[in-house]
């Protein structure tokens, strides 16, 4: 693993700066008492902030632990007993039961969501740290995945604009663990994870994730193959100062799979097997590679006063090559396959350094965040253009739709360019307790956000740009816990974008200013029992200024003035009694580009179906047995702003049945996908990339601890 030149003197100075602080020993006035620190795994205490499938807890909100029922903002958090539960497997699987989120296509190649109705592929952390490369994400190593919705740019900086998903991976704890889980799909899929760990003496404690994967899907010519390991290291430096380290190898290796067009004569998708694959699958194929080092510093002062640095490097390695169906089906029966390729590279460099303090003053309790956060990021992309024979399309048959590429090579005004990201951030914010019943939470933030972009084309003019965004990020929010299991809130929030935000500048972007997003909500958190939870949020989310893909023309953005986003959300999550646990989630969106430049004002926004809902329930039985059944039902949506082809509503059943042995340690499970093999669409890229859903189908899986 290598890293770029520039990036080695920002992380050789923060190194040194960590090292200075974990072995200077206890930094404290000569009053102050400090506190041990302890390290635990939160996720796996039956006290913690973590039981089953409700969590109490979050930092991704404040960049503070906090009780949930005391943010003022929509958060949901997918715990690892309901990833496991449920055999999830990546990113699109964690949001079918988050309301107001699902996945989308991403063309075959990465995780790409729809937040409240924007669509986004950078908005992605983990352990709070930006991981903005466009790659698919595995769960095999996280305690829970935790979904901020609405504008974050407070805690998060550039992008958020319809929220961010937070990954939290697990860490070290004072003591064994031990477990893996081997599973088996009906398409002859194969998975394997483990997790293992201990202390190493009284001061340091280990873990290590590890994960491989293969198999093929009920796509025709679908073939996949992943791993990955991820050890990591906590050592207490002093009775006040932990030192996590951690290191991530992953590679994935699979086909970029774009799904069917549709057909020009109904404007819908075409009629077809669900296992049809239009291009070329053994042509289509992505492949990444991530190597990721992170060093977490966490110092206590004294009981009140902390400092967290937080500091993350990571490369990123991508190839991915497409040959698919950029048109819809003809009234002759035709459909016209294009091709292309994109190697992509990507360094990140992030540190965040964060100190809190809680005091009195003015007669009210305080907790404060100060932070500081240095990034920079080296991005490259080389496009290449498929050729067929002489020509830049072929035109096929759709009842037999293959097609070979006999060359990929720089065409025209493919891409070939270097960008380079730096960015500080100052923020403040202030938790204030003004009595029992009402808290107060402001923040501001300040973003310096400089892109530079060499255009290396030889085929054309290259033009050299560059970019510098100034922005303010504020934020406010006000609770109210009337009683002690209902708290009410209000708040406001906004995030901006810039023109380089993905690492990239046009001729016409450059000249852009950042989009902003601005969202006002209000909302409640209800404890029905003791460990069942009702959350709803009404919101309005503005984003002024949209870049989106040209309908007309994907390798294109153009404006759409103003869009907005009105929407209800609910969400239950917890224990119903002993034996029954549940999830459950409703959300009703209405996204409209209400300000039209080049998209006209009135267009639904596509991939934003009006309805959503998910429902799973687990009922343990006795005896060793459980049983899981679940819903979920989507209405129709558009698969772009064109406004032409929509996705058809569906509803899918999923069931699961477990046996937990006498042992009381090795549990067998068996997940039914789509129970009644119903036919639908599940999402899409754009009017002609369209995803069929999964027929059904089931993964047996055999989970031990030892």
């Amino acid at each position: 693993m290598s890293f770029p030149t520039r990036s080695k003197p920002i992380a050789i100075a923060v190194l040194t700066a960590l090292g200075t602080l974990a072995t200077s020993g206890p930094l404290h006035a000569a009053d102050t008492t400090l506190k041990q620190v302890t390290v635990q795994d939160q996720g796996e205490r039956a006290d913690g902030p973590v039981t089953g499938y409700r969590a109490t807890r979050s930092s991704t909100f404040s960049k503070t632990d906090m009780p949930l029922k005391e943010v003022p903002a929509s958060v949901s958090v997918i715990t690892e007993t309901l990833i496991k539960d449920q055999a999830m497997q990546g990113i699109a699987d964690v949001l079918r039961y988050v309301p107001g989120t699902h996945g989308a296509q991403g063309e075959g190649n990465r995780d790409q969501v729809m937040l409240r109705g924007i669509n986004t592929t950078a908005d992605f952390f983990v352990d709070g740290v930006r991981d903005d490369m466009q790659i698919y994400r595995d769960l095999y190593n996280l305690e829970r995945v935790e979904v901020l919705k609405g504008p974050g740019g407070m805690a998060f900086g550039r992008g958020g604009a319809g929220g961010i998903i937070n990954r939290v991976v697990k860490k070290p704890v004072f003591g064994h663990v031990g477990s893996a889980d081997a599973s088996l799909s009906s398409y002859g899929g194969l998975r394997a994870t483990v997790d293992v760990g201990n202390k190493a003496g009284d001061n340091a404690a280990w873990r290590l994730n590890a994960m491989a994967e293969s198999g093929k899907n009920f796509r025709d010519g679908f073939d996949k193959k992943r791993y990955a390991v991820n050890p990591t290291l906590t050592m207490l430096v002093s009775p006040a100062t932990t030192l996590t380290l951690g290191y991530e190898h992953a590679r994935h290796d699979g086909t970029a799979d774009r799904g069917i067009p549709s057909a020009a004569a109904t404007l819908a998708p075409f009629d077809t097997g669900t296992g049809t694959f239009f291009g070329n699958a053994a042509q289509s194929t992505t492949d990444s590679t991530v190597n990721g080092l992170s060093a977490l510093l966490d110092h206590s002062f004294s009981n009140t006063t902390r400092i967290t640095n937080n500091l993350r490097i990571t490369h990123y390695d991508k190839f991915y090559q497409n040959v698919y169906a950029n048109g819809a089906v003809t009234a002759a029966g035709l459909v016209r396959i294009e091709a292309y390729n994109n190697t992509d590279k990507r360094s990140n460099v992030f540190n965040q350094t964060d100190l809190t303090t809680k005091f009195s003053a003015g007669g009210f309790e305080h907790t404060l965040l100060a932070g500081l956060e240095l990034g920079h990021q080296d991005s490259s992309s080389v496009r290449k253009t498929g050729f067929f024979g002489a020509a830049t399309f072929l035109n096929v048959a759709a009842g037999a739709p293959l097609a070979t590429a006999t060359d990929f090579r720089a065409a025209g005004a493919t891409a070939d360019n270097a960008t380079r990201v730096d960015l500080a951030a100052l923020y403040v914010q202030d938790h204030i307790a003004l009595n029992k019943e009402w808290k107060l939470l402001a923040g501001l933030r300040y973003d310096h956000f400089k892109t530079r972009f060499d255009d290396r084309r030889t085929l054309v003019a290259a033009t050299d740009l560059s970019r510098t965004d100034n922005a303010f990020s504020p934020r406010l929010g006000l609770t109210w816990a009337p009683t002690a299991n209902t708290t009410w809130y209000v708040s406001y929030s906004s995030a901006f974008l810039p023109s380089g935000e993905q690492l990239s500048l046009a001729a016409n972007t450059a000249d852009m200013a950042p989009e902003t997003a601005k969202n006002y909500e209000a909302g409640v958190r209800w404890d029905l029992l003791p460990k069942l939870t009702l959350s709803g949020a009404v919101f309005r989310t503005d984003r002024d200024d949209v870049k989106v893909v040209d309908p007309a023309n994907a390798a294109l953005l153009v404006r759409t003035g103003k869009q907005r986003t009105d929407g209800v959300e609910l969400e239950l999550q917890g224990e119903v009694m002993k034996h029954w646990e549940i999830v459950a989630g409703y959300a009703n969106l209405d996204g409209r580009i209400v300000t039209g430049t080049t998209v006209p004002a009135g267009r639904r926004v596509g991939l934003v179906p009006q309805d959503n809902l998910s429902l799973w329930n687990k009922v343990a039985l006795g005896g060793g047995w459980s049983a899981g059944l679940g819903v979920i039902h989507q209405s129709e949506a558009y698969t772009s702003t064109s406004n032409t082809v929509k996705l058809p509503a569906f509803t899918r059943t999923d069931g699961a049945i477990y046996y937990a042995f006498a042992d009381g340690k090795t549990r067998l499970a068996l997940n039914v996908e789509n129970l009644f093999d119903k036919k639908y669409y599940a999402t899409a890229h754009n009017d002609n990339n369209i995803s069929p859903g999964a027929p059904r189908n089931a993964r047996l899986t055999l989970s031990t601890r030892f």
